[in-house]
């Protein structure tokens, strides 16, 4: 009788490994209940973008995001995030990267399409970066494709921003709470608005990048800082586009800036320190009004580049204007 025990234990065993192994692989059995449970009350939303349309049947139990923006409005919004991209993520967002819960599924620009597979999202959210793989994730769930307007071709995108945030809460059914979230950032534009309004400054927005600068006009991913929290542009000329326009130190010079706002984008690639006054300082930019009147911000390029476009990054880049003008 022992015998007969010790011959049907191993493959007892083994079959239990192999079964624990599956279910770790699966959606968790609470969330499949959840899934299907809400699914009868549940008013499908169909979104229209660039790259087609999604239509999302289901309440969504097992979100992703490859955008910090995207990320950024998910936290907001209490939403269930699984996954995301790890390999640069703001630090206010950490929390996620730092989570094994949440699953590490690709580069920004690489999603890595076995892991996702193996994690079953039921909605994937993509900024442009992620683009050319919008077929193979609508494959594995239905993909809402955020098409920023990086060129600012419309003006006022922060009107698009506050959209979208309507859209995906409409999505996680949490339309009272994306209507909080809207409002408050209209309470934070008002708020810069009556520091901007009535002020002379000129301001110029820099990107750093080893050592190159660029510059962002109204017509690129920072124009609402000019069009809708009331900056004025030293250079309203600069058409500079989603990298913005390349310039000299010479250009700072001739556009004389009273405020210059700084964004290390080596900073965030790299991993490096953020460049300082010591580290950027040459004849030409120590001439300027800016320089001269200590004007000079070194903001916090996780925020500035890294996400642009949503609630947390809007408050931040509104306090960094704000403190500008003190």
């Amino acid at each position: 009788m022992r015998m007969e025990h010790r011959r049907v234990w191993p493959c007892t065993l083994a079959t239990l490994v192999m079964a624990a192994a599956l279910t770790a692989c699966e959606p968790a059995t609470d969330d499949r209940v959840a899934a299907e449970q809400a699914a009868g009350d549940y008013t499908p939303v169909t979104v229209e973008h660039a790259l087609g349309t999604t239509r999302v049947t289901r309440l969504p139990q097992r979100v992703v995001a490859f955008d910090m923006s995207e990320l950024d409005t998910l936290d907001q919004l209490q939403a269930p995030v699984v996954g995301i991209s790890k390999d640069y993520v703001s630090s206010f967002l950490s929390r996620y990267r730092d989570d094994e819960r949440v699953m590490d599924v690709g580069t920004t620009i690489q999603p890595n399409l076995e892991r996702l597979h193996v994690l079953k999202p039921d909605l994937i959210l993509i900024s442009p970066l992620q683009a050319q793989s919008y077929d193979e994730l609508s494959e594995l769930a239905p993909t809402i494709h955020y098409d920023i307007d990086l060129n600012n071709t419309q003006g006022h995108a922060l009107e698009e921003a506050k959209q979208h945030l309507l859209t995906i809460g409409r999505i996680l059914d949490k339309d009272a709470l994306a209507q909080e979230k809207v409002a408050h950032i209209d309470a934070t534009v008002a708020a810069v608005q009556a520091v901007t309004a009535g002020r002379s400054e000129t301001a110029l927005i820099v990107l750093h990048n080893n050592g190159a600068l660029s510059s962002f006009g109204l017509r690129s991913r920072y124009g609402f800082i000019f069009d809708t929290f009331g900056v004025k542009s030293a250079s309203p000329d600069v058409e500079s586009g989603p990298h913005g326009q390349p310039i000299s130190n010479e250009f700072v010079h001739r556009a004389n800036p009273d405020i210059l706002f700084v964004i290390d984008r080596t900073a965030v690639m790299e991993r490096r320190a953020v460049v300082n006054r010591d580290t950027l300082a040459n004849p030409l930019l120590k001439q300027t009004k800016a320089w001269n009147q200590n004007k000079v911000f070194f903001v916090d390029p996780e925020t500035w580049y890294l996400c642009t476009a949503s609630l947390t990054c809007i408050d931040r880049m509104a306090d960094d204007v704000i403190a500008a003008y003190r």
